[in-house]
């Protein structure tokens, strides 16, 4: 089946039938693949040959895994497959050929590859001579099948795979077998077709076939002989040919020919056909293929005959003028490659036709003088003004040749060539200072010119040093070498170049003294040239000031620092003058009569001093040149010293730096002089200098400040063999100057201004730090570090420093301390950088100055510095316990930083119930929240140390090897988790406060980590019990988060307080740590603290009220347990209860009644908020054995205190106060709760009376003090947002107004609130209740707004009917009656639509715009979406013709139009129901339009979701309630909005909305006479019939995919008794009243079967809609015309009227009157 497929046309088939059978071959047995032999040599020679090369590829890889397998067994079909097999490791795609290789190499080992190939010759060269011969495009191809494009890359790639066959099969058969084929390829070689192939237009085949040429003239040059001719035709006269692929083989073939056809020249006319072509090419520049062709140009011309190039005058010229020319070509100019090879070539060519040349000869004499003055200087010449050539191989190349002359007349000096040579140097060297003079001699010298005679000499002068690289050696691979023409001086002459080479490496690290090195050029010309040269330039220098010339002659100087051009220097000005040096007399004799020296100190002393020179590098190049003609290190420190003590500009000194410190010769000779006083003392003034200009100066730097920076820097910072640059005694002094002024920049108050002095000592530290080993041993290295790292570690808000220079600062700071830590003798004590900078950052801490960013800043400074602690040597890891430990505050220093936390964060925990604390109130200005931007310290502590301990614990290597062993661990780990407590109990977060605590995150210093981790490292359950005990409070509810959320076995806690008797008597901090504990402690233990707190409570005798302490927390004991599920006996509830009930007969002062709330103490509130939980729990579970006179005690004291409650509203700014009314209400909530639903069991116990008391009595006396409560508080607390605001009081009151009877909000109690000027039908107090709860709508507090919203959707159905009975009659001559809604709620709802546009407006509709929870924002659109959901509940509870001109008043204020708009922003794209999958809805999906939306006031979790949600549903009830208003709507959108209105309806609402539909019809327990109807809710239909005596009318309601926007269709069922006429008008009004009414189906019929059954009752149509109820107003025919009598609608009228301006009737055309 494979090979069945490998015959197939498709390449894919193909291919992956290849790939198989390649598999199949490698896994299958070999028996098995043996079989497939036979039917393989016909496959494979089809398909290694096919079009695609992938197929190519894979089947050579294929043949390799069945040849590995077969072996030995493919011998009998290697003759039929070796011709393509040769083919195919020649094929042009690399790849298929490699795998063809392969496959070859696996078959054959290389020794037996020649003799595989004899074997099969003669089918080999069959097939090839076929290929080459007979093939054409279409016999290869199906013309039928085969495009032509196919066709013909096809035959070009066999034909060009056949050339490289036979060159291959040439190349790899013995000689004996070539000679065997010799007939063979003869025939081959003869044929026409086959040398058509050199001018073929393929370059491929063009290319193969001139390697096949080169190959037959290698192996079988005979035949090539017998066919010179025609070869030599196709190969010189192709010379032009400059393809890539086809120039390299093209001119391997040009050269065999050459070299094996003895008469080649005679086959082709060499001036007319052959050479032009050359020239052409060369004076292109080999057009691109420089690198290839002009390597072969030598070889070339050494092969041509006499009469080729004859007369050599004219043929040398033209040949050399030409290949110069192509220097200037294009590709040549843009290629340096191009460039090089061209260069190498003309060089080396022109050694070649030279020494050809070298007889003296007349016409040998005129070839040499042409070469060297035409040719060869005229390059120079240009290549002196040539930056390009200048830096390419020519001047090595001539410097080369001149040395090879100089041997040559060195050794020939006797005979005729030694003349020629010597005549030869005499004439360039004569040439070349000619050219050198004519560039310098010019007042207006050109630099390029100037810069190419100076490098031109310093190559002669040594090759080595200006080489031009290694690139250049690699790309000329092969070095030409005249061996038949030089002899033997070429081996001498590559030795001593050897020779000199390796002398010059190894000169910059020999004996500075002995100069540059000796230039192999030895014969003086190069040396009178340059002494010549620089007289010349000494003269523009003296006379005119030239700055060419002169950095010319530094140049010079520097490459030829000889005595000879020192004396030359001298005698070009007047002799005679002062030369002196500081020193000895002896000494300065001596060193003064260098004429260097003298050179030095008349003249580069002058220069070096000039203030107008900005560039002086090569005038210091200068002066260590003259220091290489010095004698000793004394005369050059002295001349150095001199120089120092001059007043030079600071940049020059740092040159001399710089210049010293440049290889380690340069050093070693001048060491003296940069560990010597002179530069060391200038250096220390010139830090001094500095450093009090940059803290006077407030200007910037100038660069000469930045040049003086970079040498203090580089005198500190370069050391050479471990050894300081200048002497240690003067580092220290410059560091410690530094360190000075960094402190005092430190503490200047307008750093701003420093900047620059801070950053060029940063700067100079960090250089230091990073460079310098065993820096950090100087005391006032490690003081520069504590600074540096002080400036780090502070905020910019205190440095001011910008952000680039504090990276800076910090690079250094690291550099530091890694240079610190690498001592293996560091020790943290006192004066050391680690234990200043840990006492420096404690004491940052406790001053408590930082915000979030400072704080950040220091954090991560520490955290650096720990990091680097740890990762530099594991040994710093006692050093990092040592410093944490100096980091943490003292037992006494944490206690102080507690007490200045805040208490703001009593609140929450007081008010949930979880602390009960009752320490004397705080004053009203203590709980409002001071706009600070300072982090209180032990917050900041908690941070710091929280993030170093884990930094240092999250690093493995310190978890396997080490563990963190700090003394105050426990403490610290509990300090943090009280920090972390705190920011959790702030409920109202200060803005940097939350910053803070979003840092923690970050920084992952989290309560869940040190939970989960600290069992590992530190157990803190015992520190933070007995600081529960000490303290209470706080540490009371951190203890209980540790504990909720590990697993703690009861003995664990039990060992921590032994018995509950060690609780009492109770405190405060006993009583919050009972109830931290509670809820892990076993039952027993509750029944005994039950048992013990009853104890106490029934022998409590205390009378004075403002001292009470043990009730109130044996009650709260009792509350706590309670809440865990402990249990009690009854009696002992009822004995609790009677000792309350006791109290309040005898202790009256215990209870709070009528009582001022500022006057009460904390422990009397304490004491009536646990009587009021306890009677909360005992109403909640023990109400069955409750008498009479507890019913009275529990029911008048809630009111008392309720009464209390609201008489002291001004209070509730009080925690304590706040919690009194929350337990107040809470009660109330459970009474209400219980009376409203009396538990069945329960009911037969209770007092007779009771029920009716709590009706009549206490809910009105309770309601009529809640309400007025709620509408009180928001009258005096209006900002929500101050920290005073009741938030949880509203919360409790509004949950507990939720059991308000309707009758009570009808019949309120409130102040009268009428507005002026407001229209309304409804009763005063019904009125004063919608304009007193409307505004609260909008509110900005969320439970406010809930809590309305309940209240006024209770009596929202009870207001339409005040309407009714004042609605406008029909009867109006008014277009279309409207009536608006209560006036009340659209006044609130024109307010905030102005907002909401605001809000919105920038949202398209379709777009979700995401509000953010309980902001302004949230409140406005939560009261608004509110604020409609109550007139649709008003508008659902309205009668039909009511709710019509309701509607019409919303289509007329447009306020309806808004909301869709609205919605439409506020929707979310995919409303799924949070925790469903982020996919489509699908058919199960919970959406908003599925799920109820419960409005909670207490509601906190999933407030994100609460406005989408209500959005949602709004739309929901809108398009329920509305229906033909929003199809009206949305029929008038564009169509953007039309579609998106559309595929969000149909998608996630009309389902829904049809199905209850449907299910309505179903359920509808209205019924009709004479009419049944039915509903289908699979088809989604709804069919009513109706029948009167013999009439039968059937209507099909079908509802559409996007209902309700989509027109609903009413279809024919069965009639009987209709004419057509009337069947069809009332369908069309039923359509009508189902498309424009705003109600039900069930509505819609209601109304049609109205009509129908007033046309049976015999009154007639209006002739205007055709219909006997009006379709909007329902009213009947009324108006009737004077003239014809027929009746007409109102309405129908006054449209008629106002659209064709005319009062005539509508079907008589007679006026109407």
């Amino acid at each position: 089946m494979v090979l069945r497929k490998l015959s197939k046309r498709d390449t894919v088939t193909k291919l992956k039938a290849v790939q198989e059978f390649g598999a199949m071959c490698k896994e299958r047995e070999t028996e098995i693949v043996k079989g497939v032999l036979p039917y393989w040599p016909r496959i494979y020679c089809k398909i290694s040959v096919d079009h695609d090369r992938r197929v190519r590829e894979a089947t050579q890889q294929a043949f390799e895994q069945l040849i590995l397998k077969v072996k030995r067994n493919l011998a009998p079909y290697l003759k039929s497959i070796m011709g393509y097999w040769l083919i195919a490791q020649c094929d042009t795609y690399s790849p298929a050929a490699s795998a063809a290789s392969l496959a070859f190499q696996a078959a054959f080992p290389l020794s037996k590859q020649s003799e595989a190939l004899a074997f099969c010759k003669e089918e080999v060269l069959n097939i090839l001579q076929d290929n080459l011969l007979k093939e054409t495009p279409e016999t290869l191809s199906d013309p039928q099948s085969v495009p032509e494009e196919e066709r013909e890359a096809k035959y070009v790639r066999l034909v060009t795979s056949s050339l490289l066959a036979v060159k291959k099969l040439l190349a790899t058969l013995p000689k004996q077998e070539i000679d065997t084929l010799t007939e063979r390829l003869k025939h081959l070689i003869s044929q026409n077709k086959f040398w058509k192939y050199s001018k073929h237009k393929t370059p491929q085949i063009r290319g193969a076939f001139f390697e096949a040429v080169a190959t037959l003239c290698e192996h079988t040059p005979e035949l090539i002989q017998d066919e010179a001719s025609r070869a030599c035709s196709a190969v010189l006269l192709s010379m032009d040919d400059t393809d890539p692929l086809v120039l390299p083989s093209l001119w391997e073939a040009v050269l065999h020919i050459l070299s094996n056809v003895t008469d080649c020249w005679k086959h082709v006319n060499s001036r007319k056909g052959v050479m032009p072509k050359l020239w052409s090419l060369l004076k292109e520049g080999g057009r691109g293929l420089a690198t290839v062709l002009h390597p072969n140009l030598l070889p070339f011309i050494s092969k041509l005959p006499d009469e080729v190039t004859d007369p050599k005058l004219e043929f040398y010229n033209t040949f050399f003028t030409s290949i110069i020319l192509g220097l200037s070509s294009e590709r040549a100019v843009s290629s340096p490659s191009e460039c090089a090879a061209i260069v190498f070539a003309t060089l080396e060519c022109l050694r070649f036709s030279l020494l050809q040349n070298a007889s003296e000869e007349e016409q040998s004499k005129n070839i040499q003088q042409m070469l060297i003055t035409d040719q060869l200087l005229p390059l120079v010449d240009s290549a002196l003004k040539n930056p390009r050539l200048q830096s390419g191989p020519l001047f090595h190349q001539i410097t080369d040749m001149l040395v090879s002359w100089e041997k040559r007349d060195n050794c020939l000096s006797d005979s005729s060539s030694g003349n020629t040579f010597h005549r030869l140097l005499t004439d360039f060297w004569d040439g070349l200072t000619r050219l050198c003079i004519q560039q310098v001699d010019r007042t207006d010298a050109d630099e390029n010119a100037l810069s190419g005679v100076s490098t031109l000499l310093q190559v002669m002068q040594n090759p080595a040093e200006r080489s031009i690289g290694g690139k250049q050696g690699r790309k000329k691979g092969v070095r030409i070498c005249f061996s038949d023409l030089e002899g033997s001086d070429a081996k001498v002459e590559g030795g001593k170049d050897q020779e000199v080479v390796e002398k010059n490496k190894c000169a910059p690290l020999a004996d500075f003294s002995a100069g540059s090195g000796l230039s192999p050029l030895q014969s003086g010309h190069l040396e009178d040239l340059v002494c010549h040269l620089a007289e010349l330039n000494m003269v523009y220098v003296n006379e005119q000031d030239s700055e060419k010339h002169l950095r010319f002659l530094s140049l010079l100087i520097s490459s030829f620092p000889s005595r000879r051009l020192f004396e030359v220097l001298l005698d070009s000005r007047a002799a005679g003058a002062e030369t002196t040096l500081g020193g000895g007399v002896g000494q300065e004799n001596t060193v003064t009569q260098n004429p260097a020296v003298q050179f030095l100190l008349q003249k580069v002393v002058v220069w070096l001093q000039e203030d107008h020179r900005k560039d002086t590098d090569f005038l210091v190049n200068m002066v260590f040149s003259v220091l290489h003609c010095c004698n000793s290190k004394e005369e050059r420190k002295q001349i150095l010293d001199h120089i120092s003590e001059m007043d030079l500009k600071w940049s020059i000194l740092l040159q001399f730096i710089q210049k010293a410190c440049a290889d380690p010769a340069k050093f070693e000779a001048t060491s003296g002089w940069l560990k010597g006083d002179v530069l060391g003392e200038k250096l220390v003034k010139l830090a001094e200098g500095l450093c009090d200009m940059g803290l006077k100066e407030t200007a910037s730097l100038t660069p000469c400040h930045s040049d003086s920076w970079a040498l203090i820097s580089l005198a500190l910072s370069q050391h050479i063999h471990n050894e300081s640059l200048i002497g240690e005694a003067y580092v220290e002094k410059i560091i410690t100057k530094l360190h000075a002024t960094l402190s005092k920049a430190k503490d200047l108050s307008d750093a701003g201004n420093i900047e620059p002095l801070v950053s060029f000592i940063c700067d100079v530290a960090s250089n230091f730090f990073c460079s310098v080993k065993d820096c950090l041993l100087l005391s006032s290295a490690e003081d520069l570090l504590l600074t540096v790292f002080q400036l780090c570690a502070q905020g910019q808000d205190v440095t001011r420093l910008s952000d680039s220079l504090l990276q800076k600062l910090s690079h250094a700071c690291s550099a530091g301390v890694h240079s610190l830590l690498s001592h293996s003798e560091m020790e943290f004590t006192e004066g050391t950088f680690l234990h200043g900078a840990a006492l420096w950052v404690k004491k940052q801490i406790l001053s408590s100055s930082f915000g979030v960013k400072s704080l950040q800043v220091l954090v991560a400074a520490v955290q650096s510095l720990a990091e680097t602690l740890i990762k530099t040597n594991q040994a710093c890891f006692n050093l990092l316990e040592k410093f944490i430990c100096c980091l943490t505050p003292t037992d006494l220093e944490w206690k102080k930083m507690r007490r200045a936390l805040p208490p703001q964060w009593l609140k929450a925990p007081l008010l949930s119930g979880r602390l009960r604390v009752t320490c004397e109130y705080p004053c009203m200005d203590v709980w409002k929240f001071r706009a600070s931007l300072n982090i209180p310290s032990h917050l900041c502590a908690a941070a710091l140390l929280g993030r170093v301990i884990f930094t240092t614990l999250d690093l493995e290597d310190c978890r396997k090897k080490h563990s963190l062993h700090l003394s105050e661990m426990q403490n610290t780990i509990s300090e943090i988790l009280y920090a972390l407590q705190w920011c959790e109990e702030m409920e109202y977060l200060p803005a940097v406060v939350s910053e803070y605590h979003g840092m923690l995150q970050d920084m992952n210093v989290t309560q869940e980590r040190i939970r989960t981790e600290s069992t590992m490292w530190c157990d803190v359950l015992e520190t933070l019990f007995s600081r529960s005990l000490q303290e209470g409070s706080l540490w009371a509810l951190t203890l209980t988060k540790y504990i909720e959320s590990r697993t703690i076995s009861v003995s664990d806690i039990k060992r921590l307080y032994g018995t509950v008797e060690s609780f009492f008597p109770l405190n405060d901090q006993n009583l919050c740590t009972i109830q931290a504990l509670s809820s892990i402690l076993p039952k027993e233990e509750k029944e005994s603290l039950i048992a013990l707190s009853v104890a106490e409570l029934l022998s409590w005798e205390e009378t004075d009220p403002s001292s009470i302490r043990s009730g109130p927390g044996c009650l709260a004991v009792l509350h706590c347990c309670f809440r865990c599920e402990a249990t009690a006996d009854q009696e002992v509830l009822l004995a609790v209860l009677m000792t309350m009930m006791q109290w309040r007969n005898g202790k009256e002062e215990f209870f709070i009644f009528s009582s001022d709330l500022k006057e009460a103490s904390p422990s009397l509130l304490a004491l009536n908020v646990e009587m009021i939980r306890f009677l909360s729990w005992l109403a909640g579970h023990s109400l069955a054995s409750l008498k009479d006179t507890h019913w009275d005690f529990i029911l008048c004291s809630m009111l008392s205190w309720l009464e209390t409650a609201s008489e002291n509203t001004a209070t509730y700014w009080n925690p304590w106060v706040q919690l009194f009314v929350c337990q107040t209400c809470k009660l109330i909530v459970v009474l209400s709760e219980f009376f409203k639903a009396p538990p069945a069991d329960v009911v037969p116990s209770l007092p007779v009376n009771l029920m009716g008391e709590w009706e009549e009595f206490f809910t009105v006396g309770l309601h009529s003090l809640l309400l007025p409560l709620l509408v009180k508080i928001t009258e005096e607390f209006t900002e929500p947002d101050d920290p005073l605001f009741p938030l949880p009081v509203l919360k409790s009151l509004g949950i507990a107004l939720s059991y308000i009877p309707l009758q009570q909000l009808t019949d309120n109690k409130l102040q009268p609130k009428f507005v002026a000027g407001q229209k309304t039908n409804l009763p005063d107090k019904l009125q004063t209740l919608l304009n007193t709860l409307t505004p609260l709508l909008l509110f900005k507090a969320r439970p406010v707004q809930i809590a309305a919203f309940h209240l006024l959707n209770k009596v929202m159905p009870q207001l339409p009917e005040s309407d009714s009975d004042n609605a406008r009659s029909e009867d109006e001559e008014e277009e279309e009656p409207c009536l608006s809604p209560p006036e009340a709620m659209m006044s609130i709802l024109a307010a905030v639509e102005e907002l909401l546009d605001n809000i919105l407006g920038g949202v398209q509709v379709g777009e979700f715009a995401v509000v953010q929870p309980l902001s302004d924002e949230y409140c406005c659109v939560l009261g608004y979406l509110l604020t409609w959901k109550l007139i649709l509940t008003f508008f659902k509870a309205s009668s039909s013709h009511l709710r019509v001109q309701y509607s019409l008043y919303l289509r007329k204020c447009r306020s309806l139009h808004k909301l869709l708009f609205h919605l439409f922003r506020l929707m979310p794209d995919n409303p799924l129901y949070p925790g469903q999958m982020t996919e489509p809805a699908g058919k199960d999906s919970r959406t908003f339009f599925t799920e109820s939306l419960h409005l909670s006031v207490q509601k906190t979790d999933g407030l994100n979701w609460e406005i989408p949600h209500l959005a949602c549903s709004v739309y929901y009830s809108t398009l329920k309630d509305l229906p033909a208003m929003v199809r009206l709507w949305w029929n008038g959108q564009e169509k953007r909005v039309f579609n998106t209105v559309d595929k969000f309806t149909s998608k996630y609402v009309s389902n829904v909305l049809s199905s209850q539909e449907i299910a309505s019809v179903h359920t509808s327990t209205q019924t009709f006479d004479s009419m049944t109807v039915k509903a289908r809710s699979t088809t989604r239909e709804v069919i009513a019939t109706y029948s009167v005596d013999d009439i039968f009318i059937e209507l099909v309601i079908q509802l559409p995919q996007n209902y309700p926007l989509g027109s609903i269709s009413v279809e024919s069922g069965r009639r009987v008794g209709v004419a057509v006429q009337q069947w069809r008008n009332w369908m069309l009004q039923l359509s009508t009243y189902l498309t424009h009414q705003n109600g039900s189906i069930m509505e819609g019929l209601a109304l049609w079967k109205n009509n129908v059954d007033k046309r049976f009752e015999g009154v007639e149509d209006c002739m205007i809609c055709f219909s006997v109820i009006h379709g909007s107003n329902y009213s009947l025919p009324k108006k009737a015309c004077r003239t014809c009598k027929k009746k007409f609608h109102s309405a129908c009228l006054y449209k008629w009227f106002t659209s064709s301006n005319k009062s005539t009737c509508p079907l008589c055309r007679e006026t109407f009157f």
